[in-house]
Order: structure tokens, then C-alpha cells, then sequence
């Protein structure tokens, strides 16, 4: 029976994660802007020397005088950064780093919807059939972070491939897949540098899984215990919807920070951009505001709103098509 929680979750999460990657890369792309390149890349720090200040303004030009004069990098919003991926890029770059996305569903979340499944059937009153809220934020905050601890490496591999395109060509990774990317990683990095932005990730998996998965249960008995809707795809979608709404609220500061932290370039001999995750958000608001911790947030919204539809209604099907066995 517990086996049969992990093969049910890893295959909705799959589903979501694929149906659902270009909105995530859309995601990743704004948390990025107004970033220096410095940041990502240490060795263009002199070139790109600029005042702090020059990141309060909407537009923000950095010279580069290896690709060309001058390089705009206005902070436009979900459409605009679409639109200039496929004009710039092809459509096919919106499904950039979607082997990783695959490989970090099949660890992450695959370990994190199986664990909840087993605590939730541990955790449950056998009278009542009903699990108390706080025992469903504590099996979703111990699932999602042993969950993030197994599917780091293919996290970083996925944001780092996700962005970049957003790189001149000279300074691009250009990894062949996540397996290429874990690879070369391992050799130019270190093995650490897998886990790079670990705690982050911990902290955000707890912070999703916790709010997505306790708050779509109890999104769900609320609606059936008042009788608003029958169990069936509309209260599935429902409860769904404001469990998405919930996560991304909760989640977007740290995504943000994980995935500038995740994303850094670190050259041989020379200091890191970020020292670590607090170091990386005190610059990140110095230079850019508070408000830039929910930078990304209409994607994160975009994407999780229907990435935990997908998600549930698939599970919901699948848990159906398998409840025989």
C-alpha cells in the first residue's frame, strides 16, 4: 500500500511537471531579472561595473562588449518574457532543461506525495476518517524536505538550463541534458555543487508541500463536508486551484533567492557571488527593493495554479485506475 502512494504521486507529478515546464521556465526568467551578470557570471564583474542605484530603474543597460554595445534588459512581465523566448530562442527553448524537470519530479516529487501518502495513512483517526490540519502541515513539512534533500542535483541541473538562454552566447552552459549537466557540474564544480542552494530547496519543498498538499485536503473536505459540490473533477479542481494559490504565496521569496543562488557561477579561485542564501537576499533587496522577493510571482501563480490541478486530477485518476491493485 505504501509503494503504491509513491507510483501514484510520481506519475501525476510527472504529468504536472511536463504539462506545465514553459510556465516554470517563464518563472525562472523574471526571478533573474535585474540581476547583474556579475552575479552570474564573476569573471564579467569589471566589464559590467555599475551603481547599485541603476537597478531602481525600469530599464537597466549594462554594457557587454562582447556581444554588442549595449544590452537592454527591461523588466517585462508572463507575456513579454514568453514572446521574447520564442522570438529570440524558438519555441522548442521553452521546453529547455524539460529532462531535468522529469528527473527532479521522479525524485522530489514522487518522494514527497509518497511520504505524505504514508503519514496521512498513519496519521488519520481510524473513528473520524479525518486528519487533523496541524498533523497535515507536519507530514507535508517532513515529506517535502526529505523529497528536496533526493531531487537537488536535478533542480539545479533544471534552473541552470532553464536560464540559460537568457546568457550571451559566450557565457552559455549550453548542457546537453541533465545527465550532461550533473556530469559536467561534478567534474567543473565539485559533487557539492549538486547540492548547491540545498537548504533552500528544503525550506521551499517544506513550504510547498506543506501548504499545497495539507491545503488541498482540507480545500476538499471543506467542500464536501458543507455538500458545496459532489467528489468529483469540479471539487477536485476547486480545491486544487486554492491550493496552488496558497503554495505560491507561501513560496515565492524563497524560489527567488534558490534560484539566483542555484544559477550563480562560480569560477575557480574567485569569491562566490553570494556567500549563501542570506547573503544573496540582503543583496538582492538592497539592489533591487523587498518587492523583488515576489519578482516572478503572476508566473509562480500562473504555473502553480494549474501545475496543482494537473497534479491532483491526475492523481485522483490514476489513484481510480489503480485502486484494485
Amino acid at each position: 500500500m505504501g509503494l503504491k502512494g509513491f507510483v501514484e504521486g510520481g506519475i501525476a507529478s510527472i504529468v504536472a511537471g511536463c504539462s506545465t515546464h514553459p510556465l516554470d521556465l517563464i518563472k525562472v526568467r523574471m526571478q533573474l531579472q535585474g540581476e547583474s551578470p556579475a552575479m552570474t557570471n564573476p569573471s564579467a564583474a569589471v566589464q559590467n561595473l555599475r551603481p547599485a542605484l541603476a537597478f531602481q530603474t525600469t530599464t537597466v543597460h549594462l554594457p557587454h562588449p562582447q556581444t554588442s554595445p549595449s544590452v537592454s534588459v527591461p523588466r517585462v512581465g508572463l507575456v513579454n518574457v514568453g514572446v521574447r523566448i520564442i522570438q529570440q530562442e524558438g519555441v522548442a527553448a521553452l521546453f529547455s532543461g524539460v529532462s531535468a524537470t522529469v528527473l527532479r519530479q521522479t525524485l522530489y516529487s514522487t518522494t514527497r506525495m509518497g511520504l505524505y501518502d504514508m503519514m496521512k495513512q498513519k496519521w488519520t483517526n481510524p473513528n473520524t476518517k479525518v486528519m487533523p490540519l496541524s498533523s497535515k502541515i507536519g507530514a507535508g513539512l517532513i515529506a517535502g524536505a526529505i523529497g528536496a534533500a533526493v531531487g537537488n542535483p536535478a533542480d539545479v541541473a533544471m534552473v541552470r538550463m532553464q536560464a540559460d538562454g537568457r546568457l550571451p552566447l559566450a557565457q552559455r552552459r549550453n548542457y546537453k541534458s541533465v545527465i550532461d549537466a550533473i556530469t559536467r557540474m561534478t567534474k567543473e564544480e565539485g559533487i557539492t555543487s549538486l547540492w548547491r542552494g540545498s537548504s533552500l530547496t528544503i525550506n521551499r519543498a517544506m513550504l510547498v508541500t506543506a501548504s499545497q498538499l495539507a491545503s488541498y485536503d482540507q480545500f476538499k473536505e471543506m467542500i464536501l463536508d458543507n455538500k458545496l459540490m459532489r467528489d468529483g473533477f469540479g471539487t477536485h479542481v476547486a480545491a486544487s486551484f486554492a491550493a496552488g494559490i496558497v503554495a505560491a504565496i507561501a513560496s515565492n521569496p524563497v524560489d527567488v533567492i534558490k534560484t539566483r543562488v542555484m544559477n550563480m557561477k562560480v569560477e575557480a579561485g574567485a569569491a562566490p557571488p553570494y556567500k549563501g542564501a542570506l547573503d544573496c537576499a540582503v543583496k538582492t533587496v538592497r539592489a533591487e527593493g523587498p518587492m523583488a522577493l515576489y519578482k516572478g510571482f503572476i508566473p509562480t501563480v500562473s504555473r502553480q495554479g494549474p501545475f496543482t490541478i494537473v497534479l491532483f486530477v491526475t492523481l485522483e485518476q490514476v489513484r481510480k485506475l489503480l485502486k484494485d491493485f
